[in-house]
C-alpha cells in the first residue's frame, strides 16, 4: 500500500500539469501568414475591381492629365475655345477607335480603318461633286464601300481563319491603293465641295454651347459611342461579341455562330469607317486623298490607352472615349507648353506601353 502511494500522487501531478511553454518564434507564424493571407485577399480584390471596370484607370489618367497640363499651363487650358478644340480633335480618332473597340473585343485588330475611311470620303466626294450624282445616291454609294471593305475582312478573318493582323495589313495596302488609283491623288478643293455638295461638310457645322464652339460631328461621335454601348450592354450581340473574345471555343459549345459574328462586327466596323469619312471631311472642308494617314494607330491608341484588352473580351466604348480624349489632352496641352511635335509622339508612345503592361498585370492578376 505504500509502494502504491507515490504512483497515485504522481499521476495526479501529471493530470494537474500546467501546458509547456511555447518554444521561441512559435505562433508568430500563424500571425504572419494571417497578415499575408489578408494582403493577398485585398490586392486580389483591387485586380478583379480592375478587371470588372476597365474604364477607373483611364479615367484616372484623363484626371492627373487634366491636372497636370492645368498647373503647367494655366487658364488657357480651360478656356472654352481651346477645350472645344481637343474635343474637335478627338472625333475622328473617338469613331474610328468605336470601330476598333468592337472588333478588340473579339480578340481581332484591324489597321485598315483608315484607309477604309479615306475611301469612303473619296467615293462619295468624287460622286457629288465630279460626278454630279445626286447626295441621296453618292452619299449612301460611300457609305457601302466601307460596308463592303469591312465584310472583305471579316469574310477572310472568319471563313478563311486567317490572322486578323496579316489580313488588315494586306487589306490596308489594298485599299489605300484602290484610294490612289480613283482618286488619281487629286484633292477636291472646300470651295467646290460647298457649291456642290453641302451636306458633306455638315457635320463641320460648328455652334455655340454655354461659350464653347462645338461642331455636329463631335455630337456624332457621341451619339454613336451612346448606341454602341447599348447594343454592347443590352442586346444579345453584345454579349455574342463579349463571348466571342474571351473563349471562342466555349461560346462555339453554347451555340454562338462565332463566324457570323466576326463578320458581322467587321462589317459594322467598316460601316463605323465610312461614317468617319464623312466626318473627316466636316473637319477639313475639302477631300482628300492622303488625309487621315496616321488614324489606324491613333484608333488603336485611343482603344488601348481606353482600358480595352487586346486579347478580347473585356473593355467599353466608354473607355475609348477617355483614351481619345487622353491623346487628345497630351497632345493640346504639350502644345501650349511649347514641347515639339516628337515629344507628343514620345508621350503617346510611352502612354500606349504602360497602358498594355497594366491590361497583362490585370489579366495576371485576375485569372
Amino acid at each position: 500500500m505504500t509502494a502504491d502511494a507515490p504512483s497515485s500522487s504522481r499521476s495526479a501531478g501529471e493530470e494537474f500539469a500546467a501546458p509547456p511553454l511555447p518554444l521561441a518564434g512559435e505562433g508568430r507564424g500563424e500571425t504572419v501568414a494571417a497578415f499575408d493571407e489578408e494582403h493577398r485577399g485585398a490586392s486580389r480584390r483591387l485586380h478583379q475591381f480592375l478587371h470588372d471596370n476597365p474604364t477607373v484607370v483611364p479615367f484616372i489618367v484623363l484626371l492627373l492629365a487634366v491636372t497636370l497640363f492645368s498647373l503647367i499651363v494655366g487658364h488657357r487650358f480651360f478656356h472654352p475655345f481651346n477645350l472645344s478644340l481637343v474635343l474637335q480633335q478627338v472625333t475622328i480618332i473617338a469613331i474610328l477607335g468605336s470601330a476598333q473597340t468592337l472588333i478588340i473585343l473579339t480578340a481581332g485588330i484591324d489597321l485598315s480603318v483608315g484607309a477604309i475611311m479615306v475611301l469612303s470620303s473619296v467615293v462619295m466626294g468624287r460622286l457629288a461633286v465630279l460626278n454630279g450624282l445626286p447626295i441621296e445616291i453618292a452619299f449612301p454609294l460611300g457609305l457601302l464601300v466601307g460596308i463592303a471593305c469591312g465584310a472583305v475582312n471579316g469574310a477572310l478573318v472568319a471563313l478563311l481563319k486567317l490572322p486578323p493582323f496579316i489580313v488588315t495589313l494586306g487589306t490596308w495596302s489594298i485599299f489605300g491603293a484602290l484610294n490612289l488609283w480613283y482618286s488619281r491623288s487629286e484633292t477636291i478643293r472646300q470651295q467646290d465641295v460647298e457649291a456642290a455638295a453641302p451636306f458633306l461638310q455638315w457635320l463641320g457645322t460648328a455652334f455655340r454651347f454655354w461659350g464653347a464652339r462645338l461642331t455636329y460631328g463631335s455630337l456624332l461621335m457621341i451619339a454613336l459611342a451612346a448606341l454602341i454601348w447599348y447594343v454592347l450592354q443590352r442586346t444579345a450581340f453584345g454579349r455574342h461579341v463579349h463571348a466571342t473574345g474571351n473563349d471562342p471555343d466555349a461560346a462555339r459549345l453554347a451555340g454562338i455562330n462565332i463566324t457570323g459574328v466576326v463578320i458581322g462586327v467587321y462589317t459594322i466596323a467598316g460601316l463605323i469607317c465610312s461614317v468617319a469619312g464623312w466626318a473627316l471631311i466636316g473637319r477639313i472642308g475639302a477631300i482628300s486623298a492622303i488625309s487621315g494617314a496616321e488614324s489606324n494607330l491613333d484608333s488603336i491608341t485611343a482603344v488601348v490607352i481606353g482600358g480595352t484588352s487586346l486579347f478580347g473580351g473585356r473593355g467599353s466604348i466608354i473607355g475609348t472615349l477617355v483614351g481619345a480624349l487622353i491623346v487628345g489632352v497630351f497632345r493640346n496641352g504639350l502644345a501650349l507648353a511649347g514641347a515639339d511635335a516628337l515629344w507628343q509622339e514620345f508621350a503617346i508612345g510611352l502612354l500606349i506601353i504602360v497602358a498594355v503592361a497594366i491590361d497583362q498585370w490585370i489579366r495576371k492578376a485576375a485569372s
